[in-house]
């Protein structure tokens, strides 16, 4: 089983394909996903409430069998710190699962500053989406706490995924810029973003 966390502001079609790249390398065949309803390394501001955002990732999914869509991380109480979802998940889950988070290379670089980054990364597997023939940066602070062999592992599960060129803030923009989104998110996505009037200025819509 393989988890996917983050804030999909909205979820769009690069988020899909990422993850399914994942799947079908690693013969996976279940990925959650797990809308964030406080993400700890997040702006907040210009955060759609946490129903419409869970709501369009049911829609984006929907009759897909690699995906299913977990509301864990959207009702938690607080941050949404990996660690603690991927105990919530263990506690569920037959002892044996094999749990897989997946982060994108950005997130990798930043893990050092991920809450209890040494317990993590041994309570899972976590493997990077990586975009071919983009560098990554060396990871000495992660290394400085979690170790060279540990490191040497999360290297080791850097995966190229397909160069998707999409993000939410370049969706969100043409939205409030009353530009397409087509073929950008899923077309059901599209729609509850028009009828719900998403994202049309910058700050209108935040989180509870």
């Amino acid at each position: 089983m393989a988890l996917f966390g983050g804030s999909f502001n909205p979820v769009h079609n690069g988020h899909l394909i990422i993850a399914r790249s994942i799947a079908e390398a690693l013969g996976i065949g279940e990925v959650v996903l797990l809308p964030s309803r406080s993400p700890p390394h997040k702006d907040i501001r210009g955060l759609a409430e946490t129903p419409h955002r869970m709501e369009m990732v049911k829609l984006a999914v929907e009759g897909d069998p690699l995906f299913s869509v977990s509301d864990h991380d959207a009702t938690c109480e607080g941050y949404s710190y990996t660690v603690k979802t991927i105990e919530y998940f263990r506690r569920k889950l037959p002892d044996q699962t094999r749990i897989v988070w997946i982060i994108g290379a950005d997130s990798l670089l930043e893990l050092h500053t991920w809450y209890e980054v040494a317990t993590l990364v041994v309570s899972c597997r976590i493997v990077t989406a990586h975009r071919p023939g983009s560098p990554l940066a060396p990871l000495t602070a992660l290394e400085d706490l979690i170790g060279t062999e540990a490191v040497r592992q999360l290297r080791a599960d850097v995966i190229d995924t397909p160069h998707i060129d999409i993000s939410s803030t370049q969706i969100r923009r043409r939205v409030r810029q009353g530009q397409s989104i087509r073929d950008l998110v899923p077309s059901p996505v599209e729609a509850y973003i028009r009828q719900h009037r998403l994202y049309k200025s910058g700050e209108e819509h935040t989180n509870p």
